[in-house]
C-alpha cells in the first residue's frame, strides 16, 4: 500500500497568491489544503489578521492569533509593500509563476495599483483572480465599507434571528466572511475547470452579501409571491403553534449542560411515537404524572389547536425530568428508545467527540517556535487518492521570504536591501 504521505494531492502542481484578510483567509486555506502553494502575502509588519484574539496562552502576540493559525496552516509567508514601485514589480514577477490570486482589498485598489485582473492577465491569460468583498465589485454598495453585522442585515439573514417579540440579534460566531471565503474557494476551482476544458483563465467576483443572502433559501421566494414575509418568522429557541405563544421549548436544561429536544404530537407519527417513548422513560423515573402518562399526542398536541396552557403544562413536566439527568443518559437513551432528542456539545465536548476522534479529525501540529503542539481541525473531507495533509503549521512574517523570492532568483544583498528600504 502506499504510504498516505506519498500520494499526491489534487492541487499540487498550482501556486495561490493569498491577498485576503480576516475570515476570507480560508479560501486560502482550502486550496492549501487540496495541495497547492500557497504564498500569503503580507504588509512587511505582518498581517493584520494576525492581531485578533484570542491568542495562544492569552498572551497578544502577532505570532500567536489562534485565528491566524486557524486559517493559515498549509501556506508559506512572504512580506510585500505593494505600494512601493520594487513591490509591484516584485508581485508581477510572482503573478507570472502563480495560477490563483485571491484579495480582499476594496474594489479598484488592485487596479488602481495597476496590479488589477486586466493588466495581469496580459502577463498570464490562464490566471483566475477572485476577489472578495463585502458587496461585489459592482453595483451602487460596491465601495461601502463593511463588518460581520452589516452584511448579516443587508443579506436579510439577520432578519430571522431571535424572537419575534425583540429586535433581531447578530449571528453569535462571526461567519459570514467564512461563507465567502468557503464559496471563493468553489468559485476558484469552478473557474479552474473552465481553465483545464478551455485554457482560459478569468475574474471570479465573490459578494460576500450575496453569500449571506443566499442563506435565506425560499424567504425571498415568499415575498415575490405572496408579498408577506413569514416564511421564516423569528421563533428564537421554540417552535411556534398558532394558538400557542410563545409556542414549543426545543432547547432545554439537563443536569450538566443543554438538551435539543422536538417535544411534538398531531398527524405525525413519528413525533406522536418520539414524545410518547419519552414519557414512558419518565414514568420508568416515577416523573410522569397520571395526566402526562395518558395524555393523547395526535389531538392534544395538534398544532392548529392546542393552547398554550397545555403547552406549558407538558413542557414543565418534560423540564423537571430533564434536569435530572445528564447529556451521555439522554444521548443513550434517545438513541435506545427512538426519541428526538440529542445532546448540545460544548467546545470540550466537540474535541472529545469520538465520531470526530475516530475518523482522525483533530491533527497536533508541531510549533517549534512555541515550544508546544497545537491541535487543529483536520481534513474537511476524505480523498481516497489525494488525501488532504497537514504539511506545516501556520507561517511567521515573512517566513519564506528567502525561500520564494530566491526562485525568483533574489540575492541575499538584494533582499537585504529590498528590507531596509520597506519593499518586505
Amino acid at each position: 500500500m502506499v504510504p498516505e504521505s506519498a500520494m499526491p494531492s489534487l492541487l499540487g502542481p498550482y501556486r495561490v497568491l493569498d491577498l485576503t484578510e480576516g475570515g476570507y483567509l480560508i479560501a486560502g486555506k482550502i486550496l492549501g489544503d487540496l495541495g497547492a502553494d500557497v504564498i500569503k502575502i503580507e504588509p512587511p509588519e505582518g498581517s493584520p489578521s494576525r492581531n485578533i484574539a484570542p491568542f495562544y496562552k492569552d498572551i497578544p502576540d502577532a505570532e500567536k492569533s489562534l485565528f491566524w493559525f486557524a486559517y493559515n496552516t498549509n501556506k508559506r509567508s512572504i512580506t510585500l509593500n505593494l505600494e512601493t514601485a520594487d513591490g509591484k514589480e516584485l508581485f508581477r514577477r510572482l503573478a507570472a509563476s502563480a495560477d490563483f490570486i485571491l484579495e480582499s482589498f476594496e474594489p479598484g485598489y488592485m487596479a488602481g495599483l495597476g496590479l488589477g485582473y486586466e493588466v495581469l492577465s496580459k502577463i498570464d491569460p490562464r490566471l483566475i483572480m477572485t476577489s472578495i468583498t463585502p458587496f461585489g465589485t459592482t453595483g451602487p454598495y460596491a465601495h461601502y465599507r463593511a463588518s460581520e453585522l452589516t452584511v448579516w442585515a443587508m443579506g436579510g439573514f439577520l432578519g430571522s434571528i431571535g424572537t419575534k417579540d425583540r429586535p433581531p440579534v447578530w449571528v453569535g460566531f462571526p461567519q459570514a466572511y467564512l461563507h465567502a471565503g468557503n464559496n471563493a474557494a468553489a468559485a476558484s476551482m469552478i473557474a479552474h475547470w473552465h481553465r483545464v476544458m478551455t485554457g482560459e483563465g478569468q475574474h471570479v467576483d465573490v459578494s460576500t452579501q450575496l453569500c449571506a443572502a443566499l442563506l435565506l433559501y425560499g424567504r425571498p421566494r415568499w415575498w415575490e409571491f405572496r408579498k408577506v414575509d413569514q416564511s421564516a418568522p423569528r421563533i428564537g429557541g421554540y417552535l411556534q403553534y398558532p394558538n400557542a405563544s410563545p409556542g414549543v421549548r426545543r432547547v432545554y436544561k439537563c443536569k450538566d449542560g443543554d438538551i435539543f429536544l422536538l417535544l411534538q404530537g398531531g398527524g405525525s407519527l413519528v413525533f406522536q411515537t418520539s414524545s410518547g417513548n419519552l414519557v414512558k422513560y419518565m414514568a420508568e423515573n416515577n416523573m410522569a404524572s397520571d395526566w402526562l402518562k395518558n395524555f393523547d399526542w395526535l389531538t392534544g398536541f395538534d398544532a392548529a389547536t392546542v393552547t398554550q396552557d397545555i403547552v406549558d403544562r407538558v413542557m414543565e413536566e418534560v423540564r423537571q425530568f430533564l434536569l435530572t439527568k445528564t447529556k451521555p443518559e439522554l444521548s443513550e437513551e434517545a438513541l435506545k428508545r427512538r426519541i428526538l432528542m440529542a445532546p448540545i456539545a460544548d467546545a470540550r465536548e466537540v474535541y472529545e467527540n469520538a465520531q470526530l476522534q475516530a475518523r482522525g479529525f483533530w491533527v497536533d501540529v508541531e510549533h517549534p517556535e512555541l515550544g508546544d503542539k497545537v491541535s487543529y481541525c483536520g481534513p474537511f473531507i476524505k480523498l481516497a487518492e489525494a488525501p488532504i495533509r497537514m504539511r506545516h503549521r501556520p507561517p511567521l512574517i515573512g517566513e519564506h521570504n528567502a525561500e520564494v523570492y530566491g526562485e525568483l532568483g533574489l540575492s541575499k544583498l538584494e533582499l537585504t536591501r529590498l528590507k531596509q528600504s520597506g519593499v518586505i
